[in-house]
């Protein structure tokens, strides 16, 4: 996955802590499609991607190697959601795929997501042993507390800071496993707490369980504005960190994936109210969506880049969140009316038959591969928030 380039030059606005509301100026909060309609524009627009497969590698034309993570990642879910195995065939050969190609290769954990989605969909041991395989590896760049106190890990060739601003650098994960790369981001943290939190789930495994409490920890220690939007970067070395304006979706988006599954996992109601926190700003900042709701980060109609898949990992923690959330009707109706916003806005405005553009608020153009990878996650969260 390459660094980004595009960097958000607003600031956050502010988020209210616990505000479950409605905004009133959102563009069509609410959905009148049916189940089979909702159904089918999901599988329609997922049978466009799948178009560009390469089966020999597992990936898309067009798609880095991250994006093509994630269209497997929502084929899963929707067998999932829709209690279907119409995907599954293809998911289980592109996951097996990738395992066969490259050793090791998943350090940022996305595929490994996706083959616990599977597994999560079709109950493929296989699957979830690719999800632990790729764990196991990952673990090692995570900062104990051990390494902490002692300034240095085995992993990287620099001394590591034990603290940065009063709080224990243990629980971080590096971002890049290069002994000279020096930054702990929340994506990559995140994305290790929420597989851990989801193998905890799984096998009841409590190591998975502490690894993924000890990564929430210090994403909310290190990488927490005080509007509670989720921070980028942190430089083990020396502390310093990455711009307060950048503000990507992803990085709140999966926060808030793996605090609902940890929430669970552990019975910690800490995790649920630091959730909703994080939810709440979410859905309500102006740092990556205008005042009607439609998201508009990772807009690049004529070339990828790695901000156009972010938002698309927003909407599906925020289905996480609603799927696990029965008990708290604010705000289950806050995210589905934000799922919906995205969805309508898709359908009505970005839509050019069954393929989008990764401008969520149009205009509408011919199929790009990373459009439709943005695409695919809203359309197929609608299905099952919307029930």
């Amino acid at each position: 996955m390459q660094r980004r380039s595009i960097l958000f030059l607003g600031l956050c606005g502010l988020a209210l802590a616990q505000d479950l509301s409605v905004p009133s100026g959102w563009r069509e909060p609410t959905n009148s499609r049916s189940y089979s309609d909702r159904v089918s524009i999901a599988q329609n627009a997922i049978n466009e991607m799948t178009g560009q497969l390469n089966s020999a590698t597992a990936q898309f034309n067009g798609l880095g190697w991250w994006q093509s993570g994630n269209v497997w990642s929502v084929m899963a879910n929707q067998d999932h959601f829709t209690q279907t195995t119409t995907n599954q065939a293809a998911v289980v050969n592109g996951l097996n795929t990738g395992w066969s190609e490259f050793a090791n290769y998943d350090q940022y954990q996305w595929w490994a997501t996706a083959a616990y989605y599977g597994y999560r969909a079709y109950g493929d041991s296989n699957l979830l042993q690719h999800a632990i395989d790729t764990w196991n590896h990952v673990s090692g760049y995570q900062v104990t507390a051990a390494q902490a106190s002692g300034g240095s890990t085995p992993v990287k060739g620099f001394s590591i800071e034990g603290t940065c601003n009063g709080a224990t650098m243990a629980g971080g994960v590096f971002w890049r496993p290069t002994s000279d790369d020096q930054g702990i981001n929340s994506i990559t943290t995140g994305l290790f707490m929420t597989l851990g939190a989801y193998l905890a789930e799984a096998t009841g495994n409590t190591n998975y369980r502490d690894a993924a409490t000890a990564a929430a920890t210090w994403i909310r220690a290190h990488n927490l504005n005080a509007d509670d939007i989720v921070l980028d970067t942190v430089n083990a070395h020396d502390c310093s960190t990455s711009p307060s304006n950048w503000l990507f979706t992803y990085n709140s988006g999966k926060y808030v994936e793996g605090l609902s599954v940890l929430a669970d996992v552990t019975g910690d109601d800490t995790w649920r109210t630091l959730m909703v926190d994080v939810v709440a700003a979410a859905a309500h900042t102006t740092a990556w969506q205008g005042s009607n709701g439609v998201i508009t980060e990772g807009v690049s109609t004529d070339s990828d880049n790695g901000s156009v898949g972010f938002k698309a990992v927003l909407v599906r923690g925020l289905h996480e969140v609603y799927t696990r959330s029965e008990s708290n009707t604010d705000l289950r109706t806050l995210v589905k009316s934000y799922i919906d916003v995205q969805y309508n806005a898709l359908l009505e405005l970005a839509a050019n038959g069954n393929t989008y553009s990764s401008s969520w608020a149009g205009p509408s153009q011919s199929f790009t591969s990373w459009g439709q990878l943005a695409a695919l996650d809203p359309l197929t969260a609608a299905i099952d928030a919307n029930n």
